[in-house]
């Protein structure tokens, strides 16, 4: 808001002499001194307040803290004095989708002093006191992809037969009986089923199934960039 200035001497005509032109008032003198009146009128706030108003006021020291009305350049300034780092303390770790440099550039950002790229292919669990896989802050463990060994399958039987000949006992049925025939090392036959007839059944291993391709173990995830402030 601006103030009120005189813009005309007026009391300094009382004292010229009468022959002095000076001493005339005149229209100039008038408008000038109302459109200055005019100009600081209209710069003032309503006292009632509006919130399309728009008036300026004395701008505080950052050090205050009263009820003084806070001016937008007072704001501006407190903002940017803000201690950002405070918000991420040394051991904090900082998420983000911009791909900052170097620590320089994070520190410009929000502060500290130095901070690390942090978790590289990794993703964060919480420390879980009670569980030795996760009871140490920064252990790590886990992997992206997993081979699976046969101690890991879950328990099952196979039927398993070595190269080698079963001799029929007669005419085959589902009822007859069947008798080994031929050398079968090593082999235990706990039940078989033969298509009816007479003769020999061939019998041997069957072909290998499975690649060992191993498991992936990933979760759905987002890649983001993570520091961590060392100091």
């Amino acid at each position: 808001m601006s103030n009120y200035t005189i813009a005309v001497n007026w009391s300094g005509k009382d004292a010229l002499s009468d022959s002095d032109a000076a001493k005339v008032i005149s229209g100039t003198e008038f408008n000038t001194e109302f459109s200055a009146v005019q100009t600081a009128v209209n710069t003032k706030a309503n006292l009632n307040g509006s919130a399309s108003e728009a008036f300026s006021a004395s701008t505080a020291s950052s050090a205050t803290n009263t009820t003084q009305v806070a001016t937008t350049q007072y704001v501006t300034t407190a903002v940017a004095a803000v201690d950002l780092s405070a918000v991420y303390p040394v051991g904090a770790i900082f998420t983000t989708v911009t791909a900052y440099a170097n620590s320089a550039a994070v520190v410009t950002a929000i502060g500290g002093t130095t901070w690390v790229a942090f978790a590289a292919g990794k993703m964060l669990i919480g420390l879980d006191a009670g569980d030795t896989d996760f009871d140490t802050v920064e252990e790590t463990g886990g992997a992206k992809t997993h081979t699976i060994a046969e101690a890991q399958l879950p328990s099952h039987q196979h039927f398993t037969v070595d190269n080698g000949e079963v001799a029929e006992s007669g005419d085959i049925t589902t009822t007859n009986s069947v008798s080994e025939g031929g050398s079968q090392p090593g082999s235990t036959y706990q039940s078989y089923t033969l298509r009816p007839g007479a003769g020999v059944a061939e019998v041997g291993l069957s072909s290998a199934v499975g690649s060992g391709t191993a498991v992936s173990n990933m979760n759905p995830y987002i890649a983001v960039y993570m520091w961590k402030r060392t100091a």
